[in-house]
C-alpha cells in the first residue's frame, strides 16, 4: 500500500520532470503549490481534430494512495465529448481502479496500473479528444450525436472550442 509520503515523493518528481521535459500538447503544474495532490493541466486541442484550437483547462486530483489508485481528472472547461461527463468528469478506462470491470466493459488489462504517470494519463486524455469511444460513453447525449448527427455535434465542439479561446 502506498502511503501519503511515497506519494508526494512521486508526485514531486513527476512534476519535477515535467518542467525540466515539458511535453507537446499540454502544461501541467499545481493549484496551489501547497498541495500537491491537485494539479491544473491545460491541453491544447490536438492538430485534425475537431478540438485543434481549443485550450481545455482541467483538474486532476490524486489519492493519498497514489500511485496505487488512479487520480481523477475533470474539465472546468467546456468539453462536448462521448467519453466526458457534463460535469466534466473524464472517463477512461486507464482512470478506472484497478482490477476486474465489474460490468465486464474493459480488461483489468486497460484499467488503471501504477506504472502510469501524469505524462501518461494526459496523453491518454488527448487520445480521446481524437478519438472518442462511443461504445461505452460517459455522456449519452453527445455519443448519439457522434454517431447519428455528426453535423451537430461538430457545431457544439466548435462552440467548446472558440469559448476555450476567449478564456485565454
Amino acid at each position: 500500500m502506498a502511503s501519503p509520503s511515497q506519494a508526494i515523493l512521486l508526485l514531486q518528481k513527476q512534476l519535477k520532470d515535467l518542467c525540466k521535459n515539458p511535453v507537446d500538447g499540454f502544461s501541467a503544474g499545481l493549484v496551489d503549490e501547497n498541495n500537491l495532490f491537485e494539479w491544473s493541466v491545460t491541453i491544447i486541442g490536438p492538430p485534425d481534430t475537431l478540438y485543434e484550437g481549443g485550450f481545455f483547462n482541467a483538474i486532476m486530483t490524486f489519492p493519498l494512495n497514489y500511485p496505487n489508485s488512479p487520480p481523477t481528472v475533470r474539465f472546468t472547461s467546456d468539453v462536448w465529448h462521448p467519453n466526458v461527463y457534463t460535469d466534466g468528469k473524464v472517463c477512461i478506462s486507464i482512470l478506472h481502479p484497478p482490477g476486474e470491470d465489474p460490468n465486464g466493459y474493459e480488461l483489468a488489462s486497460e484499467r488503471w496500473t501504477p506504472v502510469h504517470t501524469v505524462e501518461s494519463i494526459v496523453l491518454s486524455i488527448i487520445s480521446m479528444l481524437s478519438s472518442p469511444n462511443d461504445e461505452s460513453p460517459a455522456n449519452v447525449e453527445a455519443a448519439k450525436e457522434w454517431r447519428e448527427r455528426r453535423d451537430d455535434f461538430k457545431k457544439k465542439v466548435s462552440r467548446c472550442v472558440r469559448k476555450s479561446q476567449e478564456m485565454l
